[in-house]
């Protein structure tokens, strides 16, 4: 596809053909945790779905690294490219692609050695640490090659190639669902199974997007010359992907803090409702990520090609489709919340627990897209400070207070309320930020417009 078309095209049109490639990719990179999630907790028990939820935090830090280099290269070659400035453009590629490895090797030695105290610390027990441990220990090699295919996958859709993005993850994700069958039901590996699955399955999406970047007459390629770091190309990419970097690190620290509350005021049980409750919303952020994956390259393109009026339609759009996905599951979660339970676990205790959860923590989910797609739009525009600031009003400046405060007030009830209030006091941050963001825009395009 010829990057051309991020300029001329219609802006519902272009942010169809991005987003519904990215939304499948963004899924089928979902399906791996929740088709891992369904097989242990139907198959092994409610024990072990409560130590994989202890996971979760590991999983976030290492997700926090692959975003650091992943969506800062991202984001940087698609102003570049709409600059036409491609060697510069190549330069971002290699180097991201060196970080990454570098990167990986590193935190795979660091929660190797020190696996116990940190699952210790995330709330783990002894009846859920052999389950954490031995799905964290066997799954840490697939969370570099994870980092590999999301990353370049990112860059993948941003050079134009969003159909092809998304066939790499579909083809990992299928090879994740026979392996997790063939593994954990026929030969009845549990945990270790599941986790070679995973492992098996990166190492395929991983080989297909890296194989792009070296085929000939693609729109951004692999270089011998761009390899090597330099400085100033690390620091244009650490400072987009900082932000999505940084929530993610709050998060794996917020999700410390919940499970302590919740071992406090509920119990291991309560940790397992939680893990139920993360995977559903994240289905549903998922598509909301797909569709700001679709929507970066379009917002980073037009910046940097100064269309600004293309801005605003794209950005306006994306909202509205996010907020009905989230309007919608919602209304799913409060109305059926034993049926979402029962999709994970047989286990009645469990399920009543996470019926419990899911009527509190969803009642303000209908106004998550809105953050996201704002969150997106401060990023795909190279302003990485308003970026972050915005994440960390929901996770860190509202959610922190609230879940220290509020469990002692209500017991379990108050760990479960933080979320939705939290979220509206976010998104009343949000909506005064992007309305100042747009005057300024405005005011940029009047200029524009009297100068010519």
């Amino acid at each position: 596809m010829s990057l051309n078309n991020l300029a001329t095209r219609p802006v519902g049109r272009l942010l169809w053909e991005y987003s519904l490639p990215a939304v499948v990719g963004m899924l089928v990179m979902a399906l791996y945790n929740i088709v891992d999630r369904v097989f242990i907790g139907q198959v092994v028990g409610p024990e072990a779905i409560a130590g994989m939820a202890l996971t979760f935090p590991l999983m976030n830090i290492t997700t926090a690294i692959g975003v650091l280099v992943g969506v800062g290269a991202s984001t940087r070659i698609s102003i570049l490219m709409g600059r036409q400035d491609k060697p510069r453009a190549e330069l971002m590629l290699g180097n991201a692609t060196t970080l990454t490895f570098i990167n990986g090797a590193t935190y795979i030695a660091f929660f190797a050695i020190f696996m116990d105290p940190i699952l210790r610390l995330f709330g783990a027990g002894d009846v859920t640490l052999p389950y954490a441990r031995s799905y964290m220990l066997w799954v840490l090699p697939g969370l570099l090659l994870t980092n590999i295919a999301f990353g370049l996958n990112n860059v993948l859709r941003a050079t134009g190639y969003p159909t092809r993005a998304m066939m790499t993850m579909i083809i990992g994700a299928v090879t994740n669902v026979i392996l997790d069958a063939v593994l954990v039901l026929w030969l009845d590996m549990g945990m270790v199974g599941a986790a070679i699955a995973t492992d098996i399955a990166m190492a395929v999406s991983a080989w297909f997007v890296v194989s792009h970047f070296f085929r000939q007459g693609v729109n951004l390629g692999f270089r011998r010359h761009t390899f090597g770091l330099r400085l100033g190309i690390i620091a244009d990419i650490v400072s987009i992907g900082a932000a999505p970097c940084i929530v993610n690190v709050a998060s794996c620290l917020i999700n410390a803090l919940i499970n302590r509350a919740l071992v406090a005021h509920g119990g291991d049980m309560a940790i397992g409702a939680a893990g139920i409750f993360v995977t559903f919303t994240s289905l549903l952020t998922t598509i909301v990520l797909g569709i700001c994956m679709g929507l970066q390259p379009i917002i980073g393109y037009n910046y940097g090609a100064g269309l600004l009026p293309r801005l605003r339609r794209a950005f306006w759009l994306a909202v509205g489709v996010s907020s009905l996905i989230c309007i919608a599951g919602s209304i799913f979660g409060l109305a059926w919340p034993g049926l979402v339970a029962r999709a994970f676990t047989a286990d009645d205790f469990l399920i009543g627990q996470t019926v419990f959860c899911l009527r509190h923590c969803l009642w303000a989910f209908s106004v998550v897209g809105f953050q996201i797609i704002a969150t997106c739009f401060f990023q795909s525009i190279g302003a990485p400070a308003k970026a972050m600031f915005l994440s960390l009003t929901r996770q860190v400046i509202f959610l922190i207070p609230l879940i220290l405060w509020l469990p002692g007030q209500m017991g379990v009830k108050g760990v479960w309320l933080s979320f939705p209030i939290s979220d509206l006091l976010a998104t009343a941050v949000t909506a005064i930020m992007i309305i100042y963001q747009f005057r300024q825009i405005d005011r940029l395009s009047a200029l524009k417009t009297a100068a010519i």
